[in-house]
């Protein structure tokens, strides 16, 4: 098949370095940053530059931009884009994407799905992309419509190459749901727990507790700027909640009520068996 890919940071570039890992694809791609661009040619990741002369050949093409930018280059490129070609963007947030792009696509004939490939490393960028990144990993996919079996299994094979280990289905507002509680809460977490002024003699002290729970202090800003405000309804609910959370445990450590603490360390535990096991 020909895969255009836009984008070529860690997501995208993973994606391109994997289709042409095998001789059978084509990969077009694109990326603002020229060096990237040369980077990609001359590690043969691509065999030509995606442009409005040459999308139409692509059976796929994968949009790995935030989400503003992912939007803005679908409305500037469909009228390009052949009506049997599918379009799969890759962006943390699904309802934002999928508000603007579902009508797009629909307006020039050609099928667009939303997609947000569960994988990633600590760091961004071209030079961190590996091919095999998603091997095992889950790929969300958010249809049109969640009953269009021949859509989905359609995507599922365009994919196939990337060797994802399953596929989740379900529409834009469960996956903006879920991403804010499994993804973003752990950043905002992470990032506002390491601003301790303790944190900077914590050499010789720390652990696998710490080393755990700072892991993703260390983020891109500009792009989880991007993503936390295109979320903020589902953020805001799994935000209060944890600030509830917090000031229950703040308030029992401060009255030295031992039974209330008790309880909830030990909720807090059985909730975490009953989840994910010991």
């Amino acid at each position: 098949m020909t895969v255009g890919v836009v984008g070529l940071g860690l997501i995208g570039g993973s994606f391109a370095k994997a289709y042409s890992d095998n001789d059978e694809h084509t990969v077009l791609g694109y990326d603002i940053n020229k060096e990237v661009m040369e980077r990609a040619f001359d590690e043969k990741t691509i065999s030509g530059e995606l442009g409005k002369g040459n999308i139409s050949e692509c059976d796929l093409v994968l949009i790995a931009l935030y989400p503003e930018a992912a939007v803005n280059y679908l409305r500037e490129m469909a009228e390009y884009i052949a009506k049997d070609t599918m379009v799969i963007d890759c962006c943390g947030v699904k309802g934002y994407v999928c508000e603007r792009c579902f009508p797009i696509a629909k307006e020039y004939g050609f099928t667009f799905v939303g997609g947000h490939p569960m994988a990633g490393r600590h760091f961004s960028g071209y030079d961190y992309s590996m091919k095999n990144m998603y091997n095992g990993a889950s790929m969300v996919l958010v249809p049109h419509d969640l009953s269009d079996e021949k859509t989905i299994k359609r995507a599922k094979q365009l994919l196939s190459p990337i060797k994802f280990g399953t596929f989740t289905i379900c529409d834009e507002k469960r996956h903006d749901s879920m991403i804010a509680f499994t993804s973003q809460m752990a950043h905002v977490v992470s990032n506002a727990y390491v601003k301790s002024p303790t944190a900077r003699d914590h050499d010789g002290f720390s652990a696998g507790s710490y080393k755990d729970l700072t892991r993703v202090a260390w983020l891109n800003e500009d792009m989880w700027t991007e993503l936390f405000l295109e979320n903020k309804e589902s953020l805001l609910t799994e935000l209060n909640c944890f600030i509830k959370s917090m000031s229950e445990y703040r308030d029992a450590i401060e009255a030295e009520d031992s039974d209330r603490l008790w309880k909830l360390l030990h909720d807090g535990k059985v909730c975490k068996e009953e989840i994910d096991g010991i």
